[in-house]
């Protein structure tokens, strides 16, 4: 298949950050991996609440185990040759009681409040419009909105009524002044233990200066995407449970738990855990052996260190020095070099939605399009279940 066939798959941020919703991509107009898509077997996996944002075709495909998750959106501005074709699928989802959203775009009239279920609406073009004109909307349509670069259009879009959001915004260091967060910090240190294999009683002796810690990882590990029959309760029954290294993957991501008991969702969590699995799914398929058990591994924690740098407002270089790391991996981290730092890029350029560079860098590292659907459904799935409970 050529690059042009893979499909690329965003979590959409709801109003309090945590994953709502799906936004689906491809570079074909028309595009028969989208039946691939609506049914994959893994979609029963995701929660079944959460709407699918997926473009409309031609030839057009069916919304499969979706059913009601399913929304096809339709171009403003379909080209002539899909016109006809677009037209009689629009009808077809309408007469079926099925959900339809439309692509703003820059050069065409926003619709009347209630003609479209959903409307994808790009940061650019909403920021145009007159005051309030998104919260009449809002009213009867529920507004995603797209291509959202800065923290600032976020909050702008929070302020007048949108529901949905991609998250590039996520991929961008916060300017500001201060230090990092002393209990992160003091997660670098306990993962620089862990990294050289220290003995529990060293590992606990971290613990025990900073009470946060405990408490984030105990969350963590009690939550959905491990859901021990027990819970568990001290950090000596997660080893005997985990094990060192399934303690390790966890103690990469607890770097992203809130501190301040977890009240509040951090997208960056969920983006760093789904990156790990991806470049774990993505690294070596098919393989085994202990050689690359290392490499899945090592692949997992580029992916779930490769956010670091965004959380704690620190260079990257300044973090992985304090770390003492594979070489592969830090070559990764602070170069994009080797093959994971080109699997690496290739994941990052689909997050920004450069969805020409994604494919490229794909292709050119031999992933096969119907394996990569699978990797980027099973990752998602793992990370859209990782919810800390709460008190």
């Amino acid at each position: 298949m050529a690059t042009s066939d893979f499909l690329f798959v965003h979590p959409l941020l709801g109003t309090d950050d945590a994953w709502s919703g799906y936004l689906v991509e491809t570079l074909l107009a028309h595009h028969a991996n989208l039946d691939r898509l609506t049914a994959s077997p893994t979609l029963a996996d995701f929660d079944h609440r959460h709407p699918w944002v997926i473009p409309a075709t031609a030839p057009a495909c069916q919304p499969g185990p979706l059913g009601e998750r399913a929304v096809f959106v339709f171009p403003a501005n379909a080209p002539v040759e899909q016109a006809e074709v677009l037209q009689a699928f629009e009808a077809e989802r309408r007469k079926a009681h099925g959900k339809v959203g439309m692509l703003a775009s820059n050069n065409a009239p926003l619709p009347a409040a209630g003609a479209w279920h959903y409307l994808l609406l790009p940061a650019g073009r909403a920021r145009s419009l007159p005051p309030y004109a998104l919260i009449g909307l809002s009213s009867r349509t529920s507004i995603v909105a797209i291509d959202v670069h800065s923290h600032t259009d976020r909050l702008w879009f929070l302020d007048n009524a949108c529901t949905l959001s991609t998250g590039e915004f996520l991929l961008t260091r916060a300017n500001m002044p201060g230090k990092a967060d002393t209990t992160r910090i003091k997660l670098l240190e306990l993962l620089a233990l862990i990294a050289k294999d220290a003995d529990t009683a060293e590992l606990d002796a971290v613990f025990r200066q900073e009470s946060k810690l405990s408490y984030s990882l105990l969350r963590l590990v009690n939550s959905a995407a491990i859901a021990p029959s027990r819970p568990i309760t001290s950090f000596a029954q997660a080893i005997n449970l985990l094990g060192r290294r399934q303690l390790q993957r966890w103690l990469q991501l607890l770097v992203y738990a809130d501190p301040n008991n977890g009240q509040h969702p951090n997208p960056l969590l969920q983006k760093a855990a789904a990156r790990g699995h991806l470049l774990e799914s993505l690294v070596a398929p098919g393989a085994s052996g202990a050689t690359t058990e290392e490499l899945r591994e090592a692949a997992f924690m580029v992916g779930s260190f490769s956010l670091l740098h965004v959380l704690l407002n620190m260079p990257m270089s300044e973090i992985v020095h304090q770390l003492p790391l594979a070489e592969a991996v830090t070559l990764a981290l602070t170069e994009h070099g080797g093959a994971l730092g080109l699997l690496l890029g290739a994941v990052e350029a689909a997050e920004a939605r450069d969805l020409q560079t994604a494919a490229i860098r794909l292709g050119k590292l031999g992933i096969d399009v119907d394996y990569h659907l699978a990797a980027q459904l099973g990752a998602l799935a793992w990370a859209a279940k990782i919810h800390p409970a709460t008190e």
